[in-house]
Formats: C-alpha cells, sequence, structure tokens
C-alpha cells in the first residue's frame, strides 16, 4: 500500500486538461492536495474537484463523499467560459496526473 499524493513523485496534466485550463489553475490543483488536504484527511488515489464561477472568478471544491469532507477554495483568478466543470487528480503509486474525467473512463 501506498501513500496517496506524495508530492516527490512526478506529477502530470493530461493533454484535455493542458488545453483546456491555464497552467495556474493546474498548479492550484496541486497546491490545494498539498496544502489543504495532505495531512488533513486521509485521501483515496482519485479525488474530484469541481470549478466553478464565483462572480468572475474561479472557486474549486473538493468533496470526498465516504468522509463528509466539502470544502471550497476561492482562487485570485479570472473565470472564463470553457474551463472544465470538473478535473480528477488520479495518483497510480508512481505518478499524479489531473484529467478531465472523461479521460480517466479511458483507462
Amino acid at each position: 500500500m501506498f501513500e496517496a499524493f506524495d508530492n516527490n513523485r512526478s506529477r502530470y496534466a493530461s493533454v484535455g486538461v493542458v488545453s483546456s485550463m491555464p497552467g495556474e489553475l493546474i498548479d492550484s490543483v496541486w497546491y490545494i492536495i498539498d496544502f489543504n488536504l495532505k495531512g488533513v484527511f486521509p485521501l483515496n488515489n482519485l479525488l474530484s474537484f469541481t470549478i466553478m464561477d464565483n462572480k468572475g472568478s474561479v472557486t474549486m471544491g473538493y468533496t470526498e463523499a465516504e468522509t463528509d469532507v466539502d470544502m471550497t477554495v476561492d482562487l485570485p483568478f479570472r473565470y472564463v467560459d470553457g474551463l472544465p466543470s470538473e478535473v480528477q487528480a488520479y495518483d497510480d503509486g508512481t505518478r499524479e496526473t489531473i484529467l478531465l474525467p472523461r479521460e480517466i473512463k479511458q483507462r
């Protein structure tokens, strides 16, 4: 068994994520995992995040149904149409990847 989301592993973003989100938002997912979730909540190897429009700014949400964890983080980035409504972070024990939900189903 491995500890999910060890920031010493290689980290990636899928082509779908890179083509639909600016790098600052991708980095924000890793930041939220490292500084808001890791060590605070037990993490599975698949995490889901929602991306919401909050009066023109981005708010990212994280919900973990099994633990009743529900949090949102307001980010200092402008919300633009075309951002995905959800992304997922997956840790296979060797590398960590941010993917769109449709991409994780293809694995």
